[in-house]
């Protein structure tokens, strides 16, 4: 039994995804085979893909890119007790497999019940970017309720998911984004929206318990001058300055997003109690991929892109 995946045999631009027929993997031990009814696209699938991040060596070539999708279990190891054939599932892949398939092998840990009150389109759009957010701003950021957190860059894909994080935990959150987003994340939950083409940040808010920085350079530089003493600066793009840190007492983060079945699973009740919905910019299919890719990459998209795979 064969399937389409989309690989890459080199490094470069949208031009160099390959669609492809390999057989379908097997799942052995505790894995699950899952047929892939959509799966996301993120940053990192048109960094991998110009071998920008995470950098891979040539000798791991070919590559099947896409880090989480939604689908439908089809088959079970012989160790996976815990679900059976035609169960609904979403996941976070690890690096050494691909979602831009018809079907994946998924080990345990890295997949959880789909919701049930999404589409299996909305619910692929989901775990990397949510467990991102969570990740930043819960285990390292150490968010509790009734904090002030600023979140930069709240109406892309993570940034979407951390502001309805923050405020489903309790906290007060304002947004840097563009001006036309305002009303995007005014509907997420956000607070105060910030334009950041054309107003300081630093003028709007004080006293912040936690950044979560989306953005990095000057943007994460400047944040610590609204930090209150003792507050926190996470990012996923760049390590944020030690010296500077330690000078004004700020705890700082820098880290990647990894898949963890328990964080997927309370992000799923919550988006089954309404308070998390994920936003689907746009989708393409699997085919499109190239396409798809170059609109994240080039276009200002709120939520997430997705691919929908058809069998």
């Amino acid at each position: 039994m064969n399937m389409h995946a989309i690989r890459i045999h080199k490094f470069g631009g949208p031009e160099v995804l390959e669609d492809e027929v390999l057989p379908v993997p097997e799942p052995k031990g505790d894995e699950i085979l899952v047929r892939i009814e959509a799966a996301s696209v993120n940053p990192v699938d048109y960094k991998t893909r110009e071998g920008k991040f995470p950098k891979a060596p040539d000798d791991a070539l070919p590559i099947t890119l896409g880090r989480d999708l939604s689908g439908v279990v089809e088959a079970t190891g012989s160790g996976a007790k815990d679900v059976s054939k035609d169960k609904a599932v979403f996941a976070l892949l690890g690096y050494d497999r691909g979602a831009y398939a018809q079907h994946v092998v998924l080990k345990r840990g890295e997949w959880a019940a789909k919701p049930q009150n999404i589409s299996h389109i909305e619910a692929a759009a989901v775990p990397l970017a949510a467990l991102t957010a969570w990740q930043g701003m819960i285990d390292h950021g150490g968010l509790k309720s009734g904090q002030r957190v600023l979140i930069h860059g709240g109406a892309g894909g993570v940034g979407h998911f951390a502001i309805q994080i923050a405020k489903a935990k309790g906290a007060w959150v304002a947004t840097t984004c563009a001006k036309r987003d305002f009303d995007f994340v005014r509907s997420l939950g956000a607070d105060g929206a910030i334009d950041y083409k054309t107003e300081k940040f630093e003028d709007r808010v004080s006293d912040i318990d936690l950044v979560y920085d989306l953005i990095a350079g000057d943007t994460q530089e400047r944040s610590f001058n609204v930090l209150k003493q003792g507050g926190t600066l996470v990012s996923t793009l760049q390590e944020p300055d030690k010296a500077k840190a330690l000078y004004k007492d700020i705890k700082t983060a820098h880290y990647m997003a990894k898949p963890d079945a328990d964080e997927l699973k309370q992000i799923a009740m919550l988006i089954e109690a309404g308070k998390i919905h994920p936003v689907v910019h746009a989708t393409y299919r699997l085919a499109d991929a190239a396409r798809a890719e170059q609109a994240l990459a080039t276009e200002h998209v709120r939520g997430k892109i997705v691919l929908t795979v058809e069998q």
